[in-house]
């Protein structure tokens, strides 16, 4: 009987950690009792937050979404008229990179190639000069999606206009960012899609070799482009020649070991030649004399994977959207205090408000937004107030954040301020590999004082002490990650400085999460003497007889915070210490 109903199962590693693989095992036990339904899998297509999700299709046509799948449901959906529930609704999306994304089988070359795969390198190899490509990514305003927004054509034509009998291309896919998660996603949904894309940068340019340099934390997204990669090879895509055509081009994958400063391009550069990771003085550019000293062009994997759709449709196509200098569209990971965590694409010139309240749902504990931390640890918080900014290069570097490879973190009025600069600086501070002074010992200094700050025993000398350390350490390191290591302090130092001053002045957190300035209660009128507290405490610190109210030691108390979570009464309160 022929297939009239495909189940497709998102097997992203969103998917996975929240259940799917189960899920894919239940599918593939029962379906053999319902001829003409087919059981297949795909990646995440950005909702994560609804995960597992399962898609019935019919005909190559979407028929209906299931979310929040458990084993248990895979009979009934089976059987039922799978009419599911209604699509997932993509408000104000724009999916270029992520057309593909939990819609194909990221394993099966087929369903790329089925896609239009491989038609843009079909085109540049058969019918444009290198000259010709190059000119077309300038004209379509294509920058950068790593961190600065840097011309990708620029950083192209540099690259051709060198001469060596050697040149390289590398893909960056050092992704290190807290919260951010577009290029795993990316290659674990679409990996021949990158492909296609450095394979078109190397004509470009006139490189015969690739690296694509990913870090071992991402298993999934490794298994995965091996395969393209190898699947590829087989069909006659990669190699001696490439479709069969009078042109030569292969990859090697390079698995890092997660550290952060390996995003810098001098410092992967040289992890791929087996050194430590360590930047190095620029100039001269890796366009001029990058890995093992031959011209090298790298761009992460977001940029590559615009490179197809931009030679199928056009540079005039692309740069019609975005804004005068930001053009085209943008993925984001939404992180933490969201309703809906996942990955979105929008067009340049969004407002902020937009990306977080429509299509991230706002916060998820329904409290009102504090700040948006973008562009990870070097990047900044932006606060409510200016949530009206457009998502464009320019707009964000004004607000003191930057756009960076896409990471989005949201906070509501329960985030200290004071904490997430401390919390990001001693992510910068560990990375650090050491080599320059400002930036080792530096960072070590400026996290000492929030530390003090955060623990109740600042002075208002301090905030002078970290703006100057911010300045020294901003203007005197050698690459990005210690030049931009203060970003998060100077933000809140610019939008909270009034959380500063209550930590130094009060000893006050008002968001209630530094320890040192906060003291857990219990409302006699309300506690009922349940003893669920005290049979929870980890140290014993909660003492009372059945039926009557309860008494915290704040002498034992470690405020961990158990007591209000499990009180089913809400009688524990937690407030600014007294005394």
């Amino acid at each position: 009987m022929a297939t009239n109903r495909i189940i497709k199962v998102g097997l992203g590693t969103c998917g996975i950690s929240a259940g799917a693989k189960g899920v894919y095992e239940a599918f593939a036990e029962a379906i053999e009792r319902y001829p003409g339904i087919e059981l297949d899998y795909t990646s995440c297509n950005g909702s994560c937050y609804l995960e597992p999700i399962v898609e019935v299709w019919a005909q190559g046509e979407h028929v209906a979404s299931y979310h929040r799948v458990k084993s248990a449901d895979v009979v009934s959906i089976l059987e039922s008229s799978l009419s599911g529930e209604s699509s997932i609704e993509l408000i104000h999306e724009r999916r270029l990179v992520l057309e593909n994304c939990g819609q194909i089988n990221p394993d099966r070359i087929e369903d790329y190639k089925g896609k239009k795969g491989y038609q843009a390198l079909r085109t540049v190899l058969t019918s444009m000069t290198p000259k010709q490509v190059v000119t077309l990514i300038l004209s379509s305003g294509l920058r950068g999606r790593g961190g600065a927004g840097f011309s990708t054509g620029t950083k192209w034509e540099l690259a051709r206009r060198s001469v060596s009998e050697k040149k390289f291309v590398i893909c960056n896919a050092d992704e290190g960012d807290p919260g951010a998660f577009m290029d795993r996603s990316v290659l674990e949904g679409d990996p021949h899609r990158v492909l296609e894309g450095l394979a078109i940068c190397a004509y470009a340019i006139g490189a015969h070799e690739g690296y694509i340099y990913v870090r071992a934390e991402y298993p999934l997204a490794v298994q995965r482009i091996r395969k393209a990669i190898e699947d590829a090879k087989q069909q006659g895509i990669l190699g001696d020649r490439c479709l069969g055509l009078d042109w030569r081009f292969s990859v090697q994958v390079k698995e890092g070991a997660g550290a952060f400063v390996c995003g810098e391009e001098t410092a992967l550069m040289a992890s791929i030649e087996g050194k430590r990771g360590m930047p190095t003085l620029r100039p001269p550019y890796p366009a001029v004399k990058g890995l093992w000293g031959h011209p090298t062009n790298i761009n992460n994997v977001e940029t590559l994977a615009n490179i197809p759709w931009i030679i199928r449709h056009g540079a005039e196509a692309y740069a019609a959207m975005g804004t005068t200098k930001s053009k085209g569209t943008k993925v984001f990971s939404l992180a933490g205090k969201v309703a809906k965590g996942g990955l979105v694409e929008v067009e340049m010139g969004l407002p902020l408000r937009t990306l977080i309240e429509t299509l991230g749902g706002g916060t998820s504990s329904g409290k009102p937004l504090k700040a948006v931390q973008l562009g990870g640890p070097s990047g900044g918080c932006v606060p409510a107030s200016l949530l009206d900014t457009r998502v464009d290069y320019e707009e964000l570097v004004a607000t003191g954040a930057i756009m960076g490879s896409g990471g989005v973190i949201i906070m509501d009025e329960e985030t200290c301020m004071v904490e997430i600069a401390r919390f990001f600086l001693a992510f910068t501070q560990k990375e650090s590999c050491g080599k320059c002074t400002f930036c080792r010992i530096g960072t070590k200094r400026m996290l000492e004082v929030l530390e003090r700050i955060t623990a109740g025993k600042g002075v208002l000398e301090d905030l002078v002490t970290l703006r100057t350390l911010a300045q020294g350490i901003g203007s005197a390191s050698l690459c990005q990650l210690g030049r931009t290591a203060p970003n998060p302090v100077l933000t809140t130092l610019k939008y909270f400085e009034e959380e500063y001053r209550e930590h130094i002045e009060d000893r006050r957190c008002r968001a209630g999460f530094c320890k040192a300035m906060i003291q857990y209660t219990i409302d006699e009128k309300v506690c009922t003497g349940c003893t669920v507290c005290a049979r929870n405490c980890p140290v014993h610190a909660i003492t009372g007889e059945r039926k009557l109210p309860h008494v915290i030691d704040l002498t034992l108390c470690t405020k961990c915070g158990t007591c209000q979570e499990v009180c089913p009464f809400g009688a524990v309160s937690v407030g600014a210490k007294r005394g």
